[in-house]
Formats: C-alpha cells, structure tokens, sequence
C-alpha cells in the first residue's frame, strides 16, 4: 500500500501521508502510475460532464479540464514537458541539455510545445464530450501515466545521479509494460464504441511513439529525469485524445 500511496502523492494534489521513500516504495508507485492516471481521467470525465451540462461550449470545457487536470497535478507534468523540449530542443552534448532542463527559463520550443500540447488536448476533450465518448477521457489520462512504467522499464538508466528519475529508472520489469499496455489496449476498444479500431490503434500508435520517444533521450540525455517522465506523460495524453479524435 505504500507503493500505491506515493503514487498519488507524487502525481496528483491529494495529500496522502507517506512514511518511507525508497527504491523499493519508488518502483512500486511507478507501477500504480496508471491507477491514478484512471482516477484522474473519472474526475475529468464528470468535470466535462458538469461543464456540458451547465452550456458551457465544449471547446470552453476542455480548455477547463485541461486547466484542471494541471491544477490536480501540480503542473508538473507541464512543467516537465517545458524543461524536456527546451533540452531537446538545443544543440550540443548531453550536459548541455540536461542544463538547460535544468534552468528554470522558458525558451521558444517549450512555448511552442505547451500551446501546442494544452490546445490538442482541449480540443481532444472536447470532440470526446461532444461524441459522447467519456471511456476516451479515462483512457487517454491512464494511458498518459502508463509511460511512466514504460519509461522507467529495465535497460533505461538515469540522465542524472539525483532526483525522481534517479530513484525509479530501469525499475519496471517489460512484463509490468506489456501488462499495463495490454489493459489499455482492451480498454481502447471499449472507449470509442462503434469504431473499436480506432481506440486500438491510438493505443498501440502512442505506445510505438513513446517507446520511439524514450529510445531517442536515452540517446540525448543518456537516460531518462523526473521531467522525461512528464513529458512522455503529457504526450501519451495528447496523442491518444489526438487520435481518437480524428478517428
């Protein structure tokens, strides 16, 4: 139970009381992630629900319920997301990238990726509350939390010796992956009713992504950070409510 209760209190606002700390606690909460990323998703489900029903235009929903979600997490996810595409994003060796992460400013291609991020999902949101599609919400939230173990699974090394991802890189056993995304991917086929291919297919497109995503900072960075594991978080989220939405 501790496992699952660093969980939330590392992703979400909800002040759970942890006692202890550890590699073993740490591994154990990268393995709940998705648990909590399905809560997440029924708390934004019910919100899109309650905003729809009191008229407001779904756009103007979405746009709440990505503000909330952020809000319910503490925007770190976000900011993770900013950190990473600014590393990404600039020129030189890894130590270079990993400074700039680690910089507090906010440069262009953060900007960039986080207008870009808050509006598909806004609008992903929006299309799955106008459609209906509710089981599309909790699935794009879980499955955004489900990169955690898949970033985190054996054989990714740490970019740095301190902080989160110090803590819980290569943890996560390719049998807890497999298991998680397999879930997602009966899931899907549930979540967008009359056309089940096309929740399959955002499953497995955002799982090939991410793992694509996880190899190339390996590459980069040398390994994964606490602010990797936001930005393949965020990006699950998106290309799932993405492609769903298109389909």
């Amino acid at each position: 139970m501790q496992g699952l209760r660093l969980a939330f209190a590392w992703l979400s606002v909800l002040p759970v009381r942890v006692d202890t700390v550890d590699e073993r606690t740490g591994r154990r909460a990268i393995s709940f992630a998705p648990l909590v990323g399905a809560a997440l998703g029924v708390f934004a489900a019910l919100l899109l629900w309650a905003l729809l029903a009191l008229g407001a235009p779904a756009l103007v929903a979405g746009l709440l319920t990505v503000a909330s979600l952020a809000l319910a997490t503490r925007g770190m996810h976000i900011d993770g997301l900013a950190d990473t595409v600014d590393g990404l994003g600039c020129y030189g060796a890894a130590e270079r990238a990993l400074s700039v992460m680690r910089d507090g400013s906010t440069g262009p291609f953060a900007v960039a990726g986080l207008v870009l991020t808050i509006g598909v999902q806004a609008t992903g949101f929006a299309a799955a509350a106008s459609h209906g599609e509710w089981g599309v919400v909790v699935l794009a939230c879980a499955g955004g939390r489900a990169a955690f173990p898949l970033c985190c699974r054996r054989g990714i090394p740490a970019a740095r010796q301190e902080g989160m991802g110090a803590l819980v890189a290569g943890t996560q056993p390719r049998g807890t992956v497999f298991a998680w995304w397999a879930a997602l991917l009966l899931a899907g086929g549930f979540a967008t009713p009359g056309t089940w291919w096309v929740g399959l297919a955002a499953v497995v497109l955002t799982f090939g992504s991410l793992w694509v995503l996880s190899r190339h900072v390996l590459r980069r960075f040398g390994g994964v950070t606490g602010d990797v594991l936001g930005a393949c978080c965020e990006l699950g989220t998106t290309l799932l409510l993405a492609i769903c939405a298109l389909g």
